[in-house]
């Protein structure tokens, strides 16, 4: 087999660290510099510097008729940007969309997109476009020697590095885009005051930025959502270059509705509304009934929320909105660009319009050398060609008998080749008598001219002036209202999920096997229900569904849940194992629905307890909240509603029918614990036979109580209670014959 060996002459190599290093640099300064940031000078990135340039090349100026934009886009990408075509026209659609620009640069027709959704644009096949009335400001002085020119990409025609803006355009449009390394979010800002904030700092170069922020008093967007944006931050924004502004949607009620009449920049209406019916339907906003889109034409929008009833506060429900949808939104400020010197920065807007500035001086100076020296030319041309008129018929001889008239003439009437030049191209019509006129006419304006733009160039004051002048002009001719109202507001929060939930009645309801449900009213006997084979009622709870259901194991440890999120009484319910994470062997006993600062007594069979809110059991977490120690043997009996008033009686009773009673006061208030002993319990281990205590009610002035045994029970006043008091802790007094074996314990309902 021939080996072939590979001859490296003449091929550069490096090491490939390099080579990567250098070629990842090389791209970024391109995305950086090329591509992704505006430039201070226009405002523009370069595919907007070509679209703008090409569509003036093409005629498509304001006064011209629509042409297609594959035409604009098909010149673009042929002459100056040899790129993607959908790129190029999403650009382009971007500079005529009214609702993202805030001063359009492209007069579109056709289907531009919409608010809802800005992409939904026709193929460029299908739209045409012309300039904007508001390109002229950036268009206007191009001819004029004002910019400088660089070859194309394929060196066969010139294009501007920069276009000659006559108004800080990177401030009136902004600018979004992300680089390498680095991004840029310059929000749109009014025209008005941004010419008289430039026009302040050429009046006064030393206004601070607080100064200028008393004129520009923020961004200016599109759409006419108010920023709610505190002044301070405003201000921090624009002093550093870095910040956030928030817009929040306007509204008004019509009618007990609410009609949204504008939304932040950027937003859909048609997502706002699916943000809220996507609410609706998980059931978190109860009190909206129906949504509708009302806008047309004449409301580009127009929607409308209708309340479930005239009850609903309209204020709480879209502070509620604003939090959870796009009805409030938060846009970045950074302000990079890339300054005079050709390299990025992110700049305060001082900074930015003193730069601006300079540019702008520049551009200007610029533009009256390159008028000035046009008038100097035409001057010295008028000389020669009034040298002509004033000698015509000598000029007329030498003309017909010389074979070279040009430096005959030039020698005769001591004339530069330039005035001879337009002598012997004079026209025969231009021989008139009344041509003589005409040129010293001509002779003494473009005089007063040339020695007003020397003038103007010899001051610094003048120049200032007439830069001061043409930003007020424009500012006049392009400049319009504010959109964005500036009001100050509070951050949105969203409703608690409690607040959300209608407050119903609810029946919380736990089967022996741990087993629950939830039934609609108090008036529900949970016995009479169904249950699953070998499983039965164990315990019920009175509610509301904007509540949290309470579950208490054997080992004293609390669960709890939102009570409307329980599976409807109509079915035979859900393990709440499927909820929580149970230790094996344990089981659920008792469950309690209620509000958070609701009182309770906690106790446990071997006799010890204190009272503590409901709140305190509501937990989170899946494995619970250990909230009452239990000794080994003992379980939690049915826990104690207080009444509404601090004081009360406190009634416990045993197993073998011992009964005490006592102040509610002298039971200790804990958040957890094992508490102290409310009776006494011979001190044994607890095992089947033994006496515990069975529970304890807490009656209050009125009550009475239920002393179950077995299924008979005793009905029990404050009067029959008062043969059973004693202190805290004590054995208590032994029931009537008949209760001597205790099973419960409860207040009796009314």
């Amino acid at each position: 087999m021939e080996t072939i060996e590979l001859d490296y002459e003449g091929i550069e190599q490096l090491p490939l660290k390099t080579f990567t290093e250098k070629a990842y640099l090389d791209y970024s300064m391109y995305v950086i510099l090329d591509r992704a940031l505006p430039h201070i000078g226009d405002g523009l990135k370069p595919v907007q510097r070509r679209i703008i340039y090409a569509m003036s090349e093409l005629g498509l100026l304001a006064s011209a008729k629509h042409k297609k934009s594959a035409r604009t886009v098909g010149d673009v990408l042929g002459k100056f940007h040899p790129h993607g075509d959908s790129a190029c026209y999403e650009a382009m659609v971007h500079l005529a969309q009214p609702f993202t620009c805030r001063y359009p640069l492209i007069d579109g027709q056709g289907n531009w997109g919409s608010p809802d959704d800005p992409k939904s644009f026709a193929a460029m096949r299908y739209t045409e476009a012309r300039l904007a009335p508001f390109a002229d400001v950036l268009l206007a002085e191009l001819g004029q020697g004002t910019v400088d020119w660089a070859p194309n990409f394929d060196g066969t025609l010139d294009e501007p590095r920069l276009l000659p803006a006559r108004l800080p355009a990177v401030l009136l449009n902004g600018a979004t885009g992300i680089a390498v390394g680095m991004a840029t979010d310059i929000p749109p800002h009014n025209l008005k005051e941004v010419a008289d904030a430039a026009v302040l700092l050429l009046d006064k170069p030393k206004s601070t930025i607080a100064d200028l922020c008393k004129i520009i008093k923020g961004p200016d967007f599109p759409t006419g959502a108010e920023i709610i944006t505190p002044k301070s931050e405003l201000v921090e924004a624009y002093t550093s270059g870095r910040g956030s502004v928030r817009m929040r949607a306007c509204y008004e009620k019509e009618r007990g509705e609410i009609v949204v009449t504008a939304l932040p920049f950027q937003t859909s209406g048609g997502k706002v509304l699916e943000q809220i019916a996507a609410q609706m339907i998980a059931k978190k906003l109860p009190m909206v009934e129906d949504l509708r889109d009302e806008s047309d034409h004449e409301n580009p929008t127009r929607l409308v929320i209708v309340p479930r009833s005239n009850r609903v506060d309209l204020e709480q429900l879209m502070n509620h909105l604003f939090a959870t949808t796009d009805l409030e939104r938060n846009y970045r400020v950074n302000v990079n660009v890339i300054g005079i010197n050709g390299k990025p920065q992110v700049l305060n807007l001082r900074d930015l319009l003193k730069q601006w500035l300079k540019f702008r001086m520049d551009t200007v100076t610029r533009r009256l050398n390159y008028r000035l020296d046009q008038v100097v030319d035409r001057l010295h041309i008028l000389e020669g060609l009034l040298v002509a008129y004033l000698n015509i018929d000598e000029v007329i001889y030498i003309i017909r008998h010389e074979d070279k008239p040009k430096p005959v003439l030039m020698e005769r009437f001591t004339l530069t080749g330039t005035q001879a030049e337009a002598i012997l191209e004079l026209k025969l019509r231009h021989l008139a008598k009344l041509e003589e006129m005409k040129i010293r006419d001509e002779q003494d304006v473009l005089s007063d001219e040339r020695a007003e733009l020397e003038k103007i160039l010899g001051s610094k004051a003048r120049l200032k002036t007439l830069i001061k002048k043409e930003l007020l002009a424009d500012a006049e001719r392009y400049g319009d209202e504010r959109r964005s109202v500036l009001v100050e507001r509070g951050a949105a929060q969203a409703l608690r999920e409690a607040d959300l939930v209608p407050s119903e009645p609810l029946t919380v309801i736990l089967s022996k096997s741990g087993w629950v449900r939830a039934a609609k009213g108090h008036d529900i006997d949970p016995s009479t229900l169904n249950y699953r084979a070998g499983d039965e009622f164990r315990h019920a709870a009175l509610g509301r569904s904007n509540e949290q259901a309470v579950f208490l194991d054997t080992r004293g440890r609390a669960y709890s849940l939102s009570a409307h999120t329980l599976p409807s009484a109509r079915s035979l319910g859900e393990p709440l194992t499927s909820r929580f994470n149970l230790q094996a062997g344990e089981r659920f006993l008792w469950t309690l629905c209620g509000d958070s600062q609701q009182k309770i007594v906690l106790a446990s069979s071997f006799g010890y307890g204190f009272v503590t809110e409901l709140g305190n059991l509501h937990s989170r977490m899946k494995a619970g909240k250990a909230v009452l120690s239990v000794p080994p043997g003992a379980e939690p009996v049915m826990p104690a509603l207080t009444g509404p008033e601090s004081g009360g009686t406190i009634v416990c009773a045993t197993s073998d029918g011992y009964l005490l009673a006592f102040p509610l006061g002298d039971v200790p208030e804990l958040t957890k614990g094992k508490g102290n002993k409310l009776i006494n319990v011979p001190p044994k281990r607890l095992k089947a036979g033994d006496e515990f205590m069975v529970g304890a009610a807490v009656m209050g002035d009125g009550d009475e109580i239920l002393v179950w045994a077995g299924q008979r029970y005793l009905r029990m006043s404050m009067k029959d209670i008062e043969h059973f008091r004693g202190e805290r802790a004590h054995r208590g007094r032994k029931l009537p014959r008949g209760f001597q074996r205790v099973s419960r314990i409860e207040v009796a309902a009314d």
